[in-house]
């Protein structure tokens, strides 16, 4: 399943936060303005320390999180062979393999469960017990099961929200031009059209092609 989480609270703060629509810190004449459509370095690096501090707060520390699509459940059996060790491992071996092509992989689990109490040794190193395996938890935490921080999401948007904040590098529709650069102003034509690119771009990143950078 994919997780729209990130993309929604990225795209609902960059349009709160875009300086000039609701609040610009510092604005020009006043060190807090409202509405005035207008924007500066200085308020842009305001509201991005803003933004980062935010999304770190509702991505990392709460953990917000979208899910679209259904669960799938994968049970896999395995009978281990007490003659053969080989056999075991390679019934093992294909559930594995079968378990990494399922779809969808953010919710597939394995169960592989062992069947037979004459096993030797070998058996049981390949396949012992009652094993699960989460996916997603083999892409997200790390051996203990203690989760690894995912810092794409923020680092992504922050960079983005840069980027694309009207005014700054450029303005689509500008005030005069179908196009501007570097007029440090905005309108809400820009602010919209710019927020659709934001998330485009957002979305592809982090659900398309998934982007990690995990620390820990």
């Amino acid at each position: 399943m994919s997780d729209w989480g990130p993309v929604f609270v990225a795209v609902v703060l960059f349009i709160l936060l875009t300086p000039g629509l609701l609040v610009q810190i510092p604005g020009k004449g006043r060190f807090i303005e409202f509405g005035n459509f207008q924007t500066s370095g200085a308020s842009i690096l305001v509201h991005s320390i803003i933004y980062f501090a935010l999304m770190c707060i509702f991505l990392l520390a709460i953990g917000i999180h979208m899910y679209i699509g259904s669960y799938f459940f994968l049970n896999a059996t395995v009978t281990p062979l007490a003659s053969s060790s080989k056999s075991s491992e390679n019934h093992f071996r294909q559930a594995l393999l079968t378990f990494s092509n399922s779809k969808p992989t953010n919710t597939s689990f394995l169960s592989l469960t062992q069947i037979g109490k004459e096993t030797t040794p070998s058996d049981r190193r390949g396949c012992c017990g009652v094993v699960f395996v989460e996916k997603w938890l083999l892409q997200r935490q790390d051996w203990r099961g203690q989760k690894m921080a995912d810092w794409a999401p923020v680092l992504i948007g922050v960079v983005l929200f840069v980027l694309l904040q009207p005014g700054l590098l450029f303005q689509l529709p500008g005030h005069n031009r179908q196009l501007e650069f570097g007029s440090m102003k905005t309108n809400g034509k820009a602010i919209a059209i710019h927020t659709l690119i934001f998330f485009a771009i957002y979305a592809i990143l982090i659900l398309a092609l998934h982007v990690h950078i995990y620390t820990g």
